[in-house]
């Protein structure tokens, strides 16, 4: 644990000097001039529209634990150990994804194993939801049907692999030939196979996907409520197709919370084609990331804390009783 908050600060630090290069790029002058007449009571809608979306996003976890037929969790118990993994959301390779089996498997006994491939259904579910918003967000202006249609493409090619076993199978056996540790490892490669390939069924994508499209596009009506607190405006449409497709490249490209690249790409947008002044835009940007990613952040640290209260053991390694 220690490790993942020396990685966590870095990842504070790293944010401090991206936003700060934000700010003196753009001009001090012109961001405080925005921030002077911004109308802070959006950046409360912003943070309650992002914490709704987390709701969404806890039902598709708890959608996906009843798929794979885990039961016994308790719903508070569940929900703090989701949102705990909101610690870890800036840190380098998203562990805090994988966190969430882990305080699973340590508080209730379920196989990290088994619920670790749910990581990979919401990562999958949380693309075609940002795919979805793109395709609406570009009923604003031309030029985003495009980028829907290659990440469709990107989806169905990877939904189409998952569903492929054999080139998994034959790794899990040559994997079972590499000694001791290949054979204790390979077992729970399969467990995880076969976990995933149930959570990554067409039925059982549906829903997921939908949650996850109205969970995105909570955070792009929060986008467009900020940029109405600078006293500028946007329409509906295109602040979605903005929020998502720099959201996308934040994903794609391997930074901690996609600090840097979704940053770049939303300004970039909110300026050139947004046609919102530089000040204005620096500080919605600013301020959706501060809602959004910090914001999770922020929550994870809370729900751990109650989590630790609940589980007063918790990540010593000790056996796990909950406190009634």
């Amino acid at each position: 644990m220690n490790q993942f908050i020396k990685k966590l600060i870095l990842a504070l630090l790293l944010g401090v000097a991206v936003y700060g290069a934000f700010v003196i790029w753009t001009g001090v002058e012109k961001v405080s001039v925005a921030l002077e007449r911004f109308e802070f009571w959006t950046f409360g809608l912003a943070l309650g529209l992002s914490s709704l979306n987390y709701l969404l996003r806890f039902a598709k976890w708890e959608y996906y634990l009843s798929v794979l037929g885990i039961r016994g969790v308790r719903k508070l118990d569940s929900l703090l150990i989701f949102l705990s993994g909101f610690v870890l959301t800036v840190t380098p390779g998203k562990v805090g994804e994988v966190f969430k089996s882990a305080l699973l498997d340590e508080t209730y006994s379920v196989d990290a194993a088994r619920t670790a491939p749910i990581v990979i259904a919401e990562r999958l579910t949380d693309v075609i939801g940002v795919i979805g918003l793109i395709l609406i967000g570009s009923l604003g202006f031309e030029g985003g049907v495009g980028w829907a249609l290659a990440g469709t493409l990107c989806v169905f090619v990877g939904i189409a692999l998952i569903h492929w076993p054999t080139p998994a199978l034959r790794l899990f056996q040559w994997i079972e030939t590499r000694g001791p540790r290949g054979e204790k490892l390979a077992p729970r490669l399969r467990l995880a196979f076969d976990s995933l390939r149930t959570v990554a069924h067409a039925r059982t994508l549906l829903i997921p996907s939908l949650l996850s499209l109205l969970g995105w596009a909570l955070e792009g009506v929060a986008l467009g409520a900020l940029v109405h607190g600078t006293g500028e405006t946007i329409a509906l449409p295109v602040a979605l197709f903005f929020y998502a497709t720099s959201t996308l490249a934040g994903a794609i490209v391997p930074t901690p919370g996609g600090l840097g690249v979704a940053e770049t790409s939303l300004e970039s947008q909110l300026v050139t084609v947004g046609h919102l002044s530089a000040g204005a835009a620096t500080l919605s940007m600013l301020l959706i990331r501060f809602a959004t990613l910090w914001w999770a952040v922020v929550v994870g640290f809370v729900a751990l804390g109650l989590l630790k209260l609940r589980f007063p053991t918790l990540l010593s390694g000790a056996q796990q009783e909950p406190k009634s």
